[in-house]
């Protein structure tokens, strides 16, 4: 018997990455090589200490159950206390203002369950993750665009968005460092969205999963820095970017407790919360956190170096990022984002991200990921870049 699907599913385009990682294998089952710059998941291997921490506690009946905290176990909540205390000099208390999440990419879809009704506006910047879109559509709400210029330093302009939409917004997405743009905020600028938000009524949901991947020693603000952050915000960090658990699935967010609260009751109805073993290994990881960060950036911003540098032997006009593990470049002339990338995966076997997969304003640009799963990483982007220079007869404006 086949019926047909709910309309929410039919309404949204296909999940990117999916259908990436589908065109990355059939070109593989095919014999040919790709050179791939596409999905950003970190290649390194988790720490040992974390593994170590998981298979002690995996070993421990107790953590077996349910966690029936709803928010997290105590311990996990107090680590990350601590953490965001040595990270961010900010005080979070671990009872009401955390929670934790089976991955960021859960709890950014729950908040806005928590919060959007059918009709409701949600200010999301574009380019951005897709799932601020599309979870605002999955529950009747209007996704209001707010445009990442490259001239503003893809912040977005909120003396733009017209006044009657600032009126109706419930929630503002913002997202630095930023995926896909690689562009970073200040705390100026966060202390600006902080005083819109009041000023209109709405909650600023920060997504900061490359917080901790910065460059050039620079490090990344969180918004609960400026005062009174807490009363209209709630951020969201992950373990999968610091130490390679994309798959482990732990994250957490953070913030005033009417708002946690809010996402928590929708969690309550939704999920059972993160294995306690894997929470154990959060721990692990957060206590060695000053030890293990350092030595992740510095081979991202080894291979950031090498993938700038080497393109800009093409001619290719590319700013090297101060944050995330992506790198943003406008196409060559006489192309679409699609069709360029497109050019490159088939003439150069070189797989990036167009642009538009991430929004209408994504057009003109394409992401490449630094999280290379060749052996040899630094050879990889010196041969991406040779298989350019030989293969295609590119310009720039």
């Amino acid at each position: 018997m086949s019926l047909p699907v709910a309309q929410r599913l039919v309404r949204i385009p296909p999940y990117p990455f999916r259908e990436v990682a589908m065109l990355k294998a059939k070109l593989v089952k095919e014999g040919k090589r790709v050179l791939d710059f596409g999905i950003g998941d970190p290649d390194l291997p988790t720490p040992r200490f974390v593994i170590d921490a998981l298979c002690a506690a995996a070993n421990d009946p107790t953590t077996h159950p349910y966690d029936e905290s709803g928010y997290g176990i105590p311990e996990y909540k107090q680590a990350i206390a601590a953490f965001s205390k040595q990270r961010f000099g900010i005080d979070i208390e671990p009872e009401g203002e955390v929670q934790g999440c089976i991955g960021s990419k859960e709890a950014l879809a729950h908040i806005i369950w928590a919060y959007t009704d059918p009709g409701d506006i949600v200010l999301v910047p574009d380019p951005a993750y897709s799932v601020y879109k599309v979870q605002t559509m999955w529950c009747g709400g209007a996704a209001f665009p707010m445009p990442l210029d490259p001239q503003s330093g893809f912040l977005p302009d909120f003396d733009a968005i017209p006044l009657s939409v600032r009126k109706q917004a419930k929630l503002l997405f913002l997202n630095y460092p930023n995926n896909p743009t690689g562009a970073v905020a200040s705390k100026e600028f966060l202390a600006e969205a902080v005083e819109f938000a009041r000023k209109w009524g709405m909650i600023i949901c920060h997504d900061a999963a490359y917080c901790e991947v910065g460059y050039d020693g620079f490090q990344p603000p969180s918004i609960l820095e400026i005062d009174g952050a807490k009363d209209v915000c709630i951020e969201f960090h992950s373990l999968s970017k610091t130490f390679n658990m994309t798959g482990w699935r732990v994250a957490w967010a953070m913030g005033g407790k009417e708002i946690v609260d809010a996402l928590s009751r929708v969690k309550s109805n939704v999920d059972s919360g993160t294995f306690m073993a894997i929470q154990r290994a959060g721990i692990a990881a957060l206590e060695n956190y000053a030890e293990w960060a350092p030595k992740m950036r510095a081979q991202y911003q080894e291979r950031r170096d090498a993938l700038v540098s080497g393109l800009r032997t093409l001619g290719w006009p590319v700013d090297p990022p101060k944050a995330t593990f992506y790198v943003w470049t406008p196409v060559a002339d006489g192309y679409t984002s699609m069709e360029f990338s497109k050019a490159l995966l088939e003439e150069a076997g070189v797989l990036t991200i167009a642009g538009t997969a991430y929004g209408e304003y994504g057009e003109g640009f394409v992401r490449w990921s630094l999280t290379i799963q060749a052996p040899d990483k630094m050879g990889t982007i010196q041969e991406a870049v040779e298989a350019i220079k030989s293969k295609l007869n590119l310009t720039w404006a």
